[in-house]
């Protein structure tokens, strides 16, 4: 150790030091310019200034060898003065260049004990941090900094308040476990923190989702001190009340801490009582905050805006808007004044039932009550004449609006190109979005994805890939949803080299391929009856991490059905089954099916029933596939039984359903009934096919009534179908007598 650091230690460590500061006055003389001297400059207490790093090869400090040290003059000053104006004059980064670690971190550890003598907080939090600033700028070990600080064992009463700061430090620039490691620290030298600092601490901790820090700290702070406060037990509340990423909100944890609170005597605050509030609400809760702000009131406990404000959000997502709206008028009788928060609410909710006419008086009483709307507030009344089809009215207030000097938002603009795409009015939606890029606004991902899906929806590919085109030229990266609407267009037209290529730029860009990214292509596939190459993405699906699902299976399994492949589509329902995944309707239709058109009717129908008892709701389609399947076999009465069953589960029968009947009727010389179908078809304005009028002819062909066949073969003509080779056959004619008069 050299000389200087030797002098450092000794002066410090003088008893002359606790002497001179038992002399209040000179503490206060200089304690009220140098916490001015911080003021006076725009001096950032949350987080570590980035020290510059002279490049003068670092020396150690020596009396020996520099004849004029500066840093203990300075310190010495310091010590005498309390002078912050002095003590900033070199910051630890410069000292370290400029005398070496050792006698820079000796100097500043003087002074910052010298300004902790004398209770001056903001000085010490400044020098810690400008310290901090350093070991994170080399990479030094910042733990290293509590025995560095240390007065000595001997005397460690005297550095709390240092550790006090140094905690609020750590914490302020994210350093947690810093500033955990000194909380305990302190701790094991039977030494208790300030609590103000272990509520920062417990504050930071919280907003970062420590989870286990955060209980293990309020734990420790309740069973060995310092006693948690007002504040602390707040803090707590909002841990529990608002929930963080991947944690709900554990309203029952909450009530324990209010009841804790009540039990160790400390009153909740208003700010306690409204993040419960909140709580209660978000888990859906509401008629029980209400009980418990009816309590508070009675008991003349404090209540704001924030407590009614979360009871009226609660009865909106409830879809109780009169409920909501009730609560805003026994707010006003309760004395408490709504906000623009209160309106804004209630004008979603009502906006969003369609309810226009109460949207736009809530917005008249806030303008009575001298609260100007804010653009939250009218981008509500937006989505409801949006959704009401009023686009010309919205659009007209959009533009006044702006006259009178509101901004607009993406969401504002959002809300109007979406009405209008989804009205088809793609030309109003486009204008909106060149008038967002006109008035320097960027258009977002949702803006774009709403042009993109509207033009698909029409049938615009090449439109949407113009949208697209350009919000890659704006810097806006398309989400995956946009990317599979635009495959989807691309493999509706055909295009599936397009859409596959298209699925490779999104992996190069790192947007996420999702199982119905490769639905899209996996259904173009099947309807281009290539149903073996789509097989062949589900290895590809895997390899990139993406799960297929029952849906991927049915698609393919629907593709392979159609091209009568039926033992491949079996074989896919096997692989289902073992992969744990549930079969649906779908999947369940799709095989239903196969049985059906393989005249297996007993596994068919029994695959049926296992749909039904498994919660499945059959549609129309297994229903006709089973109508069909027993009509082929001449078994009217179990075709009639179903046919029958899907009217009263609410399916209406399509001209397919109709026409299996019909067939079966006619096949058994049930003329009679096949015509009461017919005429019921006509009643349910479900227009007769090809088919139809086919089986009618043949039917009446074999019963040899020769003039019904050819009555009903110059009707499907004059309806303007055209009679198939098999109608003609029927009749004994040539397929070009469809020309004949």
């Amino acid at each position: 150790m050299d000389i200087c650091s030797c002098s450092t230690i000794s002066l410090f460590h003088s008893p002359l030091l606790p002497y001179i500061f038992r002399h209040k006055r000179l503490v206060k003389t200089y304690y009220a310019a140098a916490s001015s001297a911080l003021f006076s400059e725009d001096y950032l207490f949350d987080q570590c200034p980035k020290p510059k790093l002279e490049l003068n090869v670092i020396h150690r400090v020596c009396v020996l060898r520099h004849k004029n040290p500066k840093l203990f003059p300075l310190v010495s000053t310091v010590f005498k003065s309390l002078n912050w104006m002095v003590a900033r004059e070199i910051t630890f980064s410069t000292a370290v260049t400029n005398h070496g670690f050792s006698h820079a971190t000796n100097a500043f550890r003087m002074m910052v004990h010298t300004f902790a003598l004398a209770g001056m907080k903001m000085e010490v939090y400044a020098l810690l941090r400008d310290i901090i600033g350093y070991y994170n700028q080399v990479n030094y070990d910042a733990f290293e900094l509590f025995p560095t600080l240390l007065d000595s064992p001997q005397h460690a009463v005297r550095s709390l308040l240092v550790f006090d700061v140094l905690i609020k430090v750590f914490a302020a620039n994210s350093m947690l476990e810093n500033a955990v490691d000194v909380f305990l620290r302190v701790k094991s030298i039977r030494l208790k923190p300030d609590i103000c600092s272990c509520n920062f601490l417990l504050k930071c901790l919280v907003e970062a989702n420590k989870v286990e820090f955060v209980r293990s700290l309020f734990e420790d702070l309740k069973t060995s001190g310092p006693a948690p406060t007002v504040y602390t037990y707040t803090i707590m509340m909002n841990f529990y009340c608002k929930g963080h990423t991947g944690r709900d909100v554990d309203i029952g944890q909450a009530t324990v801490i209010l009841e804790e609170m009540e039990r160790n005597g400390e009153i909740p605050t208003v700010v306690t009582y409204s993040t419960y509030i909140h709580g209660l609400c978000k888990v859906g809760c509401v008629e029980f905050a209400l009980d418990l702000i009816r309590n508070l009131r009675c008991r003349n406990q404090p209540l704001n805006n924030y407590c009614y404000n979360a009871i009226i959000y609660g009865f909106c997502q409830k879809d109780k808007v009169n409920n909501a709206l009730e609560i805003l008028e026994e707010m006003k009788s309760n004395g408490i004044l709504p906000d623009v928060y209160s309106y804004s609410i209630l004008m979603d909710g009502f906006c969003k039932k369609g309810d226009i006419e109460k949207g736009l008086k809530l917005i008249e009483e806030m303008y009575h009550n001298d609260l100007r709307p804010s653009m939250v507030s009218y981008s509500s009344l937006f989505y409801g004449l949006c959704k009401s089809g009023l686009m010309n009215i919205s659009l007209d207030m959009f533009h006044n609006l702006g006259a009178t000097g509101y901004e607009f938002d993406h969401i504002a603009y959002g809300i109007l190109i979406n009405g209008f795409c989804m009205l088809g009015d793609m030309h109003s939606a486009n204008k909106l979005l060149e008038e967002m890029i006109c008035n320097n606004l960027v258009p977002n991902a949702f803006n774009f994805h709403s042009l993109i899906h509207g033009f698909c929806k029409m049938g615009l590919l090449d439109k949407a890939l113009e949208v697209f085109s350009i919000m890659l030229q704006h810097g806006v990266l398309p989400e995956t949803i946009t990317c599979n609407v635009i495959i989807d267009g691309y493999c509706k037209e055909g295009y599936l080299e397009e859409a596959l290529e298209l699925m490779g730029e999104m992996q190069e860009l790192g947007i996420s391929l999702n199982s119905y990214t490769y639905n899209a292509v996996i259904n173009g596939l099947c309807k281009a009856r290539k149903s073996e190459k789509a097989w062949e993405l589900f290895p590809q699906m895997l390899k990139r991490n993406v799960l297929p699902g029952v849906f991927n299976y049915g698609t393919l399994m629907d593709g392979f059905t159609k091209q009568s492949n039926f033992k491949k589509a079996l074989m896919l329902y096997t692989r289902i089954l073992k992969a744990g995944i549930t079969p649906d309707t779908v999947t369940y239709t799709i095989l239903v099916n196969i049985f059906c058109q393989r005249g297996k009717m007993y596994a068919a129908y029994n695959l049926f029933k296992e749909m039904t008892e498994k919660g499945f709701l059959p549609d129309k389609i297994s229903y006709t596939s089973l109508i069909a399947g027993f009509s082929r076999m001449g078994n009217m009465k179990k075709a009639w039984a179903l046919f029958n069953e899907m009217q009263r589960k609410g399916h209406i029968p399509t001209v397919v359903t109709y026409t299996c009947l019909v067939h079966g009727f006619c096949k058994l010389e049930r003329m009679d009934i096949a015509k009461l179908l017919v005429d019921e078809m006509r009643r349910n304005e479900v227009t007769p096919d090809v088919v139809t009028y086919t089986v009618l002819i043949v039917g009446y062909r074999r019963l040899g009534n020769i003039e019904k066949a050819y009555e009903l073969f110059n009707e499907m003509k004059a309806s303007g179908i055209i009679p198939d080779d098999i109608a003609h056959i029927a009749l004994g004619l040539k397929a070009d007598a469809v020309s004949e008069g």
